[in-house]
């Protein structure tokens, strides 16, 4: 049996409701999204350090988390001068998450309205409309920017600009909202390509224009109290600990509305639950029609995501997490079973769809250790699909991804960091053979960005000589092997294919970035690329074939790249 769209909002209203009088702690809740990858990096240094402690398996962290991890490390002993600075420039960002009912910026020398308006300022440094006193905050900051890309293929560009906004009412109300308009004259991220840009759902060729347009708009609004929150939203998610790309969820699919819990009542004991509504982008002929124009209706099927994490701290600075979760789709709509945050989810599949053919569901853990200073040592496991007869059996496999690194922070070279990641993923692992349970939405692989049958070893060194300045240099080989189709038809069972038999297509990376926040969220970046991407002639295809299908015309073959830029906002 499943709810109606009445019946869910009405559970919803009661999950709320019982949480809003369970709670007096004032504590809003806006996100901090996951492409402002200098203080998620910082973050992740000072907890490298043993300055703060943090799970950093699950990604965005709130803003107001964000303030107080900052204000925390700041009271440190033990952080550098340069950490400190940066400590202090990232907190005048974050400062308007305080619990002081003040304005931080309203008597700032940059307040160019401090005369005419209290309680408010229009800041130059910080760049943006603030305002803030005991009962109401809000925030209004330009989004805009340019990614300049030059090869011996042509250039592209990348432009955007827009607006995005933060809310909090009383102790407990947060809300948040981004609008971001793009345009790129050649697109480098189709659902199909091997790339880490963030996915979008492009008009290709609009007005006549090369490459497309994408619009992405993000927000929600959230209840929160001391140990926990609450939220309808729709943003990106990413799981699983990572500096290359997460294979559990990887943030790089448009952003899908959701449903969101979090839970953090002890200090050993952390947990995350969102259900999704995923965009199929299958066509349901059923209830697809002819207006009274003549015009046809294309309606798309629904497809649902539930997935929750648990993670468990036995000991101080070591973090194990542990979850599932399910693709479901075609049981009328949202199932309330599905909405029980601690289920294990293949199980309840196996109840509601008892005899006729399962929904998709996953397993995964995660293992992070600071227990040595400085060092970060963590591995991810996604569990696609398992058979204990296979274990031990060198003709078969599991369907299962994998991932481990290390990272060395601030030693034996202060404001120098290394890292090493390996990640290998077997056959069909994120695939399936029924379009509308999928590992998708709107096309895109919500796990590692290679798919499935490939491997990846990746290597980078920053160094920070200074506040805001950071230079960065990666390498990464990444390898496809033969393209498997999700068909029993094959000839062969699906778990005795061939794990990287053949090479389909490879890409050996080298990279240096040097990039300088002026302001708050005010970048310039410089790049320098050499790659070398190849396809090979493998099971009835050319090599140019694997290479149009994974990897832009911009990027194939050996391509030396210059790029430039700057960016308000993200």
């Amino acid at each position: 049996m499943c709810l109606s769209g009445k019946e869910i909002k009405n559970l919803i209203f009661v999950i709320v409701a019982i949480l809003f009088y369970s709670s007096t702690i004032n504590s809003q809740t806006t996100f901090e999204h996951i492409s402002n990858k200098a203080i998620y990096n910082f973050i992740d240094e000072l907890a490298n350090d043993g300055i703060i402690h943090v799970n950093t398996v699950i990604k965005p962290y709130s803003r107001k988390f964000i303030y107080e991890k900052l204000s925390e490390a700041g009271k440190s002993e033990n952080i550098n001068k340069r950490q400190k600075k940066e400590i202090e420039f990232y907190l005048k960002e974050f400062s308007i998450e305080s619990d002081s009912p003040k304005n931080p910026y309203e008597n700032n020398k940059y307040n160019i309205i401090k005369k005419w308006s209290d309680n408010s300022a229009l800041q130059l440094d910080q760049l943006g409309l603030f305002y803030k006193d005991s009962l109401f905050t809000f925030s209004l900051k330009p989004i805009w920017g340019i990614d300049y890309k030059n090869n011996t293929t042509g250039s592209v560009r990348h432009f955007w600009g827009g607006l995005e906004a933060d809310a909090s009412i009383g102790k407990h109300w947060g809300l948040y909202a981004s609008l971001r308009d793009n345009s790129i004259t050649e697109i480098l991220a189709f659902p199909s390509y091997f790339t880490q840009d963030m996915g979008g759902n492009y008009k290709v060729g609009e007005g006549g224009r090369p490459g497309g347009d994408f619009s992405e708009m993000r927000g929600g609004i959230t209840y929160s109290w001391k140990w926990g929150d609450f939220g309808l939203i729709k943003d990106n998610l990413e799981w699983g600990d990572n500096y290359h790309g997460a294979n559990i969820l990887s943030g790089r699919t448009p952003s899908y509305a959701m449903v969101k819990l979090h839970l953090n009542p002890v200090k050993w004991f952390d947990f995350n639950y969102h259900h999704g509504w995923l965009v199929s982008e299958v066509v349901d002929s059923a209830n697809s029609y002819y207006t009274s124009n003549g015009d046809y209706r294309t309606v798309f099927r629904q497809k649902f995501i539930a997935s929750n994490m648990f993670t468990i701290i036995p000991w101080k600075k070591i973090n194990f997490s542990f979850g599932n979760s399910i693709i479901y789709s075609d049981v009328g709509g949202p199932h309330p079973a599905y909405f029980i945050p601690i289920m294990f989810f293949k199980s309840i599949d196996h109840t509601l769809n008892h005899g006729i053919d399962n929904q998709n569901s996953q397993m995964f853990f995660n293992l992070s250790i600071r227990k040595i200073k400085h060092l970060h040592l963590y591995g991810t496991l996604f569990v696609d699909e398992f058979k204990k007869s296979r274990v031990g059996d060198d003709t078969l496999h599991n369907f299962l991804s994998y991932k481990a690194g290390a990272k060395l922070s601030n030693w034996p070279l202060k404001n120098v960091s290394l890292n090493y990641e390996f990640t290998q993923t077997y056959p069909l692992t994120f695939k399936h053979r029924v379009e509308t349970t999928t590992f998708e939405s709107n096309k895109y692989n919500l796990g590692h960005y290679l798919g499935d049958n490939s491997k990846e070893n990746y290597f980078s060194i920053t160094f920070k000589p200074i506040s805001k300045l950071r230079l960065k240099g990666e390498y990464f080989y990444a390898v496809h092997g033969n393209d498997y189709q999700y068909k029993f038809n094959q000839g062969i069972d699906l778990d005795a294919l061939p794990i990287l038999k053949d090479k389909t297509w490879d890409n050996e990376t080298y990279t240096i970035i040097i990039e300088y926040e002026v302001f708050s969220n005010v970048y310039f970046k410089l790049l320098y690329q050499y790659s070398y991407i190849e396809g090979y002639d493998v099971d009835g295809l050319t090599a140019q074939d694997y290479l149009n299908k994974f990897s832009p015309v911009f990027y194939q073959g050996k391509q030396n790249t210059l790029g430039f830029g700057f960016n308000i906002g993200f």
